[in-house]
């Protein structure tokens, strides 16, 4: 039997995940870690915690599994995208992982936006202009921590600073290049006009290889460490979003992924860069054939802990008393409400959004609260509210990729029922929840037997993958739906406008 190992680097913690090389899934291990926030807008993760993960967990499913290391093909990794680090020219530290959902930079994103040049750049980079941005954060380094930026020798990803570790290199894959705001899509290399912006050079970046590119040997001391004989290949990957699209089988026209994690995406695959003239959508590599356009949110199972932790103290503590899960306390209180939850309406914007707004200002909102709603009704809102916010990504996707007849959907919200079921009556499409629910390790693993050529193209593992739950939509809540979306989008059009003051007036107080 031969095995695959897919590392899967989150912003919550890194899974390592073993599979044979027919696809299935043998066993999991993962180790979490913090999110910092030191001072308010940072998000910030400490690089040797997660190199320790790295090294823990494959340490951990190899000794678990038992099986023999010589069966093993090669390591495959995945990563978390938009995260920035500075190191100096030895090497070291300069600045923990700057991660996607750190808003220090919020006003330099403002101010590119608001210039021509911001535009051009997305429109040849397919990174939104936003302080997700390593882009962006890299002009936010220079103008607020010159101290830093003077030092800095190169700006890099954890990933890349994962792989500094393990091959004594710094190189980029282009799907995690794709995610800075810093690449030209069509020429695969450095974008020179967003070089100049950021005021920095080639020197400061990687070296840019494809997605299959692959290491021939590990360092010998991390190998031990590892448990795995050094000469294991070691394929570079892609980005966790790319990959998860590859895992749930969701290659195909016509067919979308959607991931509802703590955050969430809506995300379809074409088989050229394409960028949206209204900023609405990223694009980023997977190989230099497949490339996956869509839009990520901010705001999703991040709603359904705020209100556990500020709306549901007597749910979680009866949750504790009989041993159950408080999500799926409030998730079954939100399912005695009708579809539409009677005429309320929740923006889920409580940290700013992504797409389709792209604006780092946004806040959340009920619109149509009156007496006769319950906390039913609130909970059930705010399911819906972030399902209405991924249908306007939809809306953009469709506009550029053609009609979507299919949603494959992944992520922690596939556990409850009642949100499945809201997602395909809001989009008014079949959802179907995949078996293998790690769908970015899954992806790395089908990319590394793509790489090793041990598979012949990306699409062979597509019409194998089972399924665990099915939805189909029921006719009299779409109905509902249809009337209450444009009412939702028109409400977000006018709020727009106040998105700005009220965030100004939020860091006065």
């Amino acid at each position: 039997m031969a095995y695959l190992i897919a590392v899967d680097i989150g912003t919550t913690s890194t899974k390592s995940v073993l599979f044979t090389e027919t696809g299935k899934m043998v066993q999991r291990t993962a180790v979490d870690y913090p999110l910092l926030t030191p001072v308010p807008g940072a998000a910030e993760q400490e690089p040797e915690a997660i190199f320790s993960a790295v090294i823990t967990t494959v340490q951990q499913v190899v000794e678990s599994s038992k099986i023999n290391t010589t069966e093993i093909l090669c390591l495959s990794f995945s990563a978390a995208m938009h995260s920035l680090i500075a190191v100096d020219s030895e090497g070291k530290l300069l600045t923990k992982s700057i991660t996607w959902a750190d808003n220090r930079s919020a006003k330099w994103a403002e101010i590119v936006q608001k210039e021509k040049q911001g535009k051009e750049i997305y429109l040849r980079t397919g990174t939104p202009i936003h302080p997700m941005s390593p882009l962006i954060k890299i002009i936010w380094l220079r103008e607020e921590q010159p101290e830093i930026f003077g030092k800095t020798a190169k700006f890099i990803s954890i990933k890349e600073y994962i792989f500094y570790q393990l091959f004594g290199e710094y190189v980029v894959d282009y799907s995690i290049a794709s995610t800075t705001g810093l690449m030209n899509l069509k020429q695969l290399n450095w974008d020179r006009e967003a070089l100049e912006l950021a005021n920095i050079t080639e020197r400061h970046l990687s070296r840019l290889v494809p997605t299959t590119y692959i290491f021939p040997s590990l360092r010998e001391e991390y190998a031990l460490l590892m448990g795995i004989p050094s000469y294991i290949p070691t394929v570079i990957g892609a980005a966790d979003g790319v990959l998860s699209n590859l895992g749930v089988g969701a290659i195909a026209p016509g067919i979308a992924a959607v991931t509802i994690g703590t955050s969430g995406a809506i995300r379809v695959v074409v088989d050229r860069p394409i960028c949206d003239p209204q900023q609405r959508l990223f694009c980023y590599a997977l190989t230099e054939n497949y490339w996956v356009i869509g839009g990520a949110v901010n705001n999703g199972g991040i709603i359904l802990r705020w209100i556990r932790d500020h709306l549901a103290d007597a749910e979680v503590l009866t949750a504790k008393t009989l041993k159950q899960d408080p999500y799926n306390m409030l998730t079954a209180i939100a399912q005695t409400a009708p579809a539409g939850a009677e005429g309320l309406i929740f923006h889920p914007y409580l940290t700013g959004e992504r797409s389709p707004i792209w604006d780092a200002n946004a806040r959340g909102s009920f619109f149509g609260l009156s007496l006769r709603h319950t906390k039913a009704h609130l909970v059930r809102s705010m399911l819906e509210g972030v399902v209405y916010n991924l249908y306007l990504v939809l809306q953009a996707l469709e506009d550029f990729a053609g009609e979507i007849n299919s949603i494959r959907a992944s992520g922690g919200f596939a556990n409850s029922y009642l949100w499945r079921q809201i997602l395909a009556d809001v989009f008014n499409q079949p959802v179907s929840i995949p078996e293998i629910y790690e769908s970015s390790s899954f992806g790395a693993a089908i990319l590394g037997l793509y790489a090793l050529k041990k598979i012949t193209n990306l699409e062979q593992f597509s019409q194998e993958i089972t399924f665990t739950f099915h939805h189909e939509p029921i006719l009299k809540n779409v109905d509902i739906y249809q009337q209450i979306i444009p009412i939702y989008s028109r409400i977000l059009t006018k709020f727009q406008e106040e998105y700005a003051q009220i965030s100004q007036l939020q860091k006065e107080v």
